[in-house]
Order: C-alpha cells, then sequence, then structure tokens
C-alpha cells in the first residue's frame, strides 16, 4: 500500500477514533450519573439529620467514589486524547494538501504561459514524485515550444528566399531591367518549385510524425530498388564527376514496405551524399541482409560531419553549415523526411562519420517479415 494512501487512512482512523472516544466519553458521563441512589422523599435536611436523636449518618460508598473518580480521569484522557487525535488529523491534512496547492499553482502558471516555472518537490515520497514528473512535463513544454519557435522562424526564412527572389525578377521584369526571355522564366519557374518541394516536404514530415502517412505495403527487393536509384542519379554523378557505385548484394533483399517512400529515403540519401562530395569523390550504395534486418547504407568520401553535429543532423531544418547548406539548394528537410519514413516504416536510421573531410555513412535498417527470414 502506497504512502500516500496509509497517510490518508491514518487521518480517517484519527477523526474516527476521536468521534467513537467523544460518544464514549458522554456514554460514560450518562452511566455514572445514573448509578447514584435516588434519595427518599420523606428524608430529612441534613441539618435534621445531624441532631436529630434517632438520625444516623450513612457512610459514603466507596463504589460510588471511585467510579467517579475513574470518570474524571478518563474524561481528562479523552478530552486530551479527543483534542490531539484532531489536531493529528489537521496537521496530516495540511501536510497532504500543501503539496497540492503547490502543484495546482504551477499548472496555473505554466497555463499562463510561463514554462520556465517549477514546482519544490516536498511532501511524501509520492507527492515528491508526482512534483518531478511535473518540472519533467514542463520541461519538455518548454523545449517543444523552443523547437516550435526556431521551425517557424526556419520556414519563414526558406518560404522568404524564393518569395524575394520572384518577387526581385517580377520587379525587374516590369521595370524592364531583365527581359522576359524563356531564360528567365525557367529562373523564375525554379524557384516555383523549391516552394513547392518544401511544401510537400514540409506536409509530409508533419503527416509522418504524427503517424498518418499512408503507406501501400508490398514486398519490396532493396537490392533491385537501390539499383533504380543508382540509374536515375548517374547522370547527376557524372556531371559532378562523382564515382557512384551500387555494390550488387548477393541475392533478393526484401521487406514490406511502400515501393515509392522507399525510393524517396534513397533519393534523399543519395542527393544530401552528392552534395557534399567533391569532385574525384565517390558515393557507394549497399544493400543487405543480416538474419531478421535489413540495410541500406550510402557512405561518400565528402566533407563529413563534426561529431558535435552527428545527433542533429536528422533534425528537420538543423544544418552544421547553413550557408553552406543553402548555397547547395538544400533545404534542411531531406534526411528528417529519411528517419521519419524510415520509422513509418518500423526502421531506423544512424550515421557515422570520423570527422570533416573523412566522409560520411548513413544507414538505414528495416524488419526482414518472418516469411522472408525463413
Amino acid at each position: 500500500m502506497s504512502r500516500l494512501r496509509l497517510n490518508r487512512l491514518w487521518v480517517q482512523f484519527s477523526l474516527v477514533i476521536a468521534g467513537v472516544v467523544l460518544v464514549a466519553a458522554v456514554a460514560l458521563v450518562a452511566a455514572t450519573y445514573s448509578l447514584r441512589p435516588e434519595e427518599p422523599a420523606d428524608r430529612p435536611p441534613p441539618a435534621e439529620v445531624a441532631t436529630g436523636e434517632s438520625a444516623t449518618v450513612e457512610p459514603p460508598n466507596p463504589f460510588l467514589g471511585f467510579v467517579r473518580f475513574a470518570t474524571q480521569s478518563v474524561l481528562v484522557l479523552i478530552t486530551t486524547g479527543t483534542a490531539l487525535g484532531i489536531g493529528a488529523g489537521i496537521w496530516m491534512s495540511r501536510r497532504m494538501t500543501a503539496p497540492l496547492e503547490g502543484l495546482a499553482a504551477g499548472a496555473a502558471q505554466i497555463g499562463g504561459g510561463d514554462l520556465a516555472y517549477r514546482v519544490t518537490p516536498r511532501g511524501t515520497e509520492e507527492m515528491i514524485g508526482l512534483a518531478e514528473a511535473f518540472n519533467h512535463m514542463a520541461g519538455d513544454l518548454e523545449t517543444a515550444e523552443s523547437l516550435r519557435q526556431h521551425l517557424l522562424a526556419d520556414v519563414a526564412h526558406e518560404l522568404r528566399t524564393p518569395l524575394t527572389v520572384l518577387q526581385g525578377n517580377l520587379r525587374a521584369i516590369l521595370d524592364d531591367v531583365y527581359p522576359l526571355d524563356k531564360e528567365e522564366i525557367a529562373r523564375l519557374y525554379d524557384q516555383t518549385r523549391h516552394l513547392h518541394r518544401l511544401i510537400n516536404d514540409l506536409h509530409e514530415l508533419a503527416q509522418a510524425e504524427a503517424g498518418r502517412l499512408p503507406l501501400t505495403l508490398a514486398p519490396v527487393d532493396l537490392a533491385a530498388l537501390a539499383a533504380d536509384a543508382v540509374d536515375a542519379f548517374a547522370p547527376i554523378a557524372d556531371e559532378q564527376d562523382v564515382r557512384l557505385v551500387h555494390a550488387v548484394a548477393a541475392g533478393p533483399v526484401v521487406i514490406d514496405g511502400d515501393r515509392a517512400r522507399l525510393m524517396q529515403v534513397l533519393q534523399n540519401l543519395l542527393a544530401n551524399a552528392l552534395r557534399y562530395t567533391p569532385a574525384g569523390g565517390s558515393v557507394t550504395v549497399i544493400a543487405s541482409r543480416t538474419g531478421a534486418s535489413a540495410a541500406i547504407v550510402v557512405c561518400d568520401t565528402g566533407e563529413g560531419i563534426e561529431p558535435a553535429h552527428l545527433p542533429y543532423v536528422f533534425d528537420r531544418f538543423y544544418r552544421a553549415d547553413s550557408a553552406r547548406n543553402r548555397s547547395q539548394g538544400g533545404a534542411g528537410l531531406g534526411l528528417a523526411i529519411v528517419r521519419a519514413l524510415t520509422e513509418a516504416h518500423g526502421g531506423e536510421v544512424g550515421v557515422v562519420s570520423a570527422g570533416p573531410g573523412k566522409g560520411s555513412t548513413f544507414t538505414v535498417t528495416f524488419p526482414v517479415p518472418a516469411r522472408a527470414a525463413a
């Protein structure tokens, strides 16, 4: 039984005992006085008894004297015990309600927007645990609010950049600074595509993180998927003078997944690797299976990642070097989408890097269905 429940029962017990004792005291007094003998109606007054020749003085009844003494002693004890019981009950009640009042005040503070407010743990073990859980919740809310504010700032920045380009170029066209030719129209169209891609990425992220991303599950061979992705990116790699290698698996690597979403995972990993791999470097794609799990590994010889940045590379809008990332066309959502889509398939993502200039290795793993693992 918890200590809080024991304290509550102790308060209730103290109050009940105090009431019972009080009733017993009243009953004892009533019983004591009911034992007093009735005086005869024709009994002469005390003076006559004292002076009459034939009058006799009755000796005091020792039993009644003892009962009266015992009653007075018990009444004193009962009164003291009752007062102590009621006082103990009130003290215990306040001891339990004071921490609750502190929690209520803390909830009001946080509800009013003061997410930095914390309560002081005190009281019983359960109350201290409740206060610590409350403070932990408040810390999570404060972190979530900070992330929300950063997200809004990043989204505003990402939307503002292409909109500024569009507005500036259109203004220049209206002022006859730029000619309205196919080249200029193509530049404007690229900015609209960037906006469209950003909005779609944010929408997919929101759906995936809320568990509402629709998936059409079917057997998918990751080895064949990797080959298709490498073929699609081969022209881009050739243009950048980067060697794109597909390490052919020994056999099919089959999982249950949404082929289009899994292809998106591979495309984002390849796009990220090619973005940070300089000319003369290489990007290798490997699909493999080990026991009950399958993996896709994308390894590059590019710029690498500082160890301090590794835990955050899959966060939305996170950039180890924001200026470099924006100049290379990244919005900071590709790897966040990789994580969201991988986790939607029950998989995990990871990255390792020996440091700047030493390349990076991204790994996504998926569970293999029982029928394929057999």
